[in-house]
This record gives C-alpha cells, sequence and structure tokens, in this order.
C-alpha cells in the first residue's frame, strides 16, 4: 500500500489556519472582551472592574428599548424595499440582459464605488428642500409650504434602502442566473403562463438568494448610524447613533457593550426565527439542485 505523504494528515488544518487566526484575532477576541467589558461597572477616571454586572443590560434596553425598536423596524422597511427594487433589476439582467450581463452589473454597482459616507451626504443634497427633486416641486406650488423629506423616517429609510441595495442584487442575481431557461420553457411547454412560471418554477428556485439577501441586508442596516446621523433628525436615532455616542461621547463602555451584544443577540434570533418560517432545509435543497 501506498504511503501518504508525510503532513498529508495536517494539510486540511493548514490550510484553515490563516483564516481560523483571523476568525480568532477579529472576531471571537472582540466578542468575549465585549461581553467582559458590558458586565463591568465604574468610569474612564478611576478605571472599570469586572463585576458582573448584568444590570447594564436591563438598564440599557429599558433606556433605550425604543432605539432597538426604531432600528429594527427601519430596517425591515429597508430590507422590504430592497428586494422590491433589486429582484426585477436582477432579474431583468438574468433573463434578458444577452451578452451584456457584465455591463449591466457594473453600471448598476458603479455609484457604490464611491465612499459609503459620501453617498451618504450626497443623498442629503438630493432629498433637501431646495434640491434637484423637491426644489421644481416646490417652486410650481405642487407642495405644500411646510413639506419636506430631510429629517424624517422617510429620509432615513430612503438612504438605507439606497445604499445597501446591491447586498440585495447580487445574491438575487446569482441565484437567478443559475436557473436553467430550459426548465421555464418547460413550465410554459406544460400550458403554463408567464404568473404560473414565475410563481411555480422562478421563484421557488431564486429564494436561496432572497434568503442570503435578507440576510446581508437586515443585518448590516438595522445596525448603521451614518443614515440616522446625516440624513435623520433627533426623532429619527437608532441604536447605533446611541452606541456610537456612549462609546466615543460620554466614555460608557459598559453599557454600549450591552446594546451593542443585545443587539446581536436581537439579530441572530430574528435570522434564526426568519430561516425557520423560511424552511433553511428547503432553500438549501433548491440551491443545491
Amino acid at each position: 500500500m501506498a504511503r501518504r505523504p508525510r503532513g498529508g494528515a495536517l494539510a486540511p488544518y493548514l490550510m484553515i489556519l490563516p483564516s481560523g487566526l483571523w476568525m480568532l484575532a477579529f472576531f471571537i477576541v472582540p466578542i468575549v472582551l465585549m461581553v467582559s467589558l458590558s458586565l463591568q461597572t465604574g468610569n474612564l477616571i478611576d478605571g472599570f472592574r469586572q463585576t458582573f454586572h448584568w444590570q447594564n443590560y436591563t438598564d440599557s434596553l429599558n433606556t433605550y428599548g425604543d432605539k432597538v425598536v426604531r432600528s429594527l423596524w427601519y430596517g425591515l422597511i429597508a430590507t422590504v424595499l430592497c428586494i422590491a427594487l433589486a429582484y426585477p433589476a436582477a432579474y431583468w439582467i438574468a433573463f434578458r440582459g444577452g451578452r451584456h450581463k457584465s455591463t449591466y452589473l457594473f453600471m448598476l454597482l458603479l455609484p457604490y464605488f464611491v465612499s459609503f459616507v459620501l453617498r451618504t451626504v450626497s443623498w442629503k443634497l438630493v432629498l433637501t428642500d431646495n434640491g434637484p427633486i423637491l426644489g421644481p416641486l416646490r417652486n410650481h406650488g405642487l407642495l405644500p409650504s411646510g413639506f419636506h423629506v430631510l429629517d424624517t423616517g422617510v429620509a432615513v429609510v430612503s438612504g438605507l434602502t439606497y445604499n445597501f441595495l446591491p447586498f440585495m442584487v447580487l445574491p438575487i442575481y446569482v441565484a437567478l442566473e443559475r436557473i436553467d431557461e430550459r426548465v421555464v420553457e418547460a413550465a410554459y411547454d406544460l400550458y403554463a403562463s408567464r404568473a404560473q412560471a414565475f410563481a411555480r418554477v422562478v421563484l421557488p428556485l431564486s429564494l436561496p438568494g432572497v434568503f442570503a439577501g435578507v440576510i446581508m441586508t437586515f443585518v448590516p442596516v438595522s445596525s448603521d448610524y451614518v443614515n440616522a446621523e446625516v440624513l435623520g433628525g433627533p426623532q429619527n436615532t437608532m441604536i447605533g447613533n446611541v452606541i456610537q455616542t456612549e462609546y466615543f461621547d460620554n466614555s460608557a463602555y459598559p453599557v454600549a457593550s450591552a446594546l451593542s451584544f443585545a443587539l446581536m443577540a436581537i439579530l441572530l434570533v430574528g435570522i434564526f426565527v426568519y430561516a425557520r418560517s423560511l424552511g433553511t432545509q428547503d432553500v438549501l435543497e433548491a440551491a443545491g439542485r
């Protein structure tokens, strides 16, 4: 029998070692430190001590619970809007793009090569009262005198939807691109209408992309703070803004850590419930076909 080369048994472990060290240094260790810090008490002058003060969680959630709910609500609305905008665009590129699919994708993603903050500020200029959209409408008397979009939840959700749209487009496009067109043609041969072929063939086969897109969009949208800071007002503060303020302005590290970990736990529970309700096994089986 031929001998296995030396080090063959260690090869798989050596291959995952770089990524494992990366995850350990930049994910696991920060999470452990954040959990430890969230249970401490003290202040920046006297220092913080580990006292396993679980009340940091209850106090922070009782104080900023409305911000958590608002963040999840904005995230849900923005995610639904992203699906509504991304699916038709991805569908058209996948089935009607022809040999220019890469060009259309590049044109769709081109604005996102610009800085996230710069795009958000540009969106603020678009939505301002005298901007290119509201300005002409106001000058022609088509808008009430007190009408404005900035410093409202509409502006924040609009910015979130715009900035995170590619996170929804790409997974859906990949799922649609993998669908064999002969399967759709077979549905037509069986006298299915376009709506029936879409509902019974295309949509179920594209669910893996929608599933991935929702996860990739909802999590960063719910924890974002840039859009609420630039486009919103005091009544549109999201939990990301609170965490930033507690960390950098108030130096309340335990409270900020407790809020961060609580938000992460809520998002994980939400993703688990979403996966169970959608049927992850069915989605994975559809993706493997």
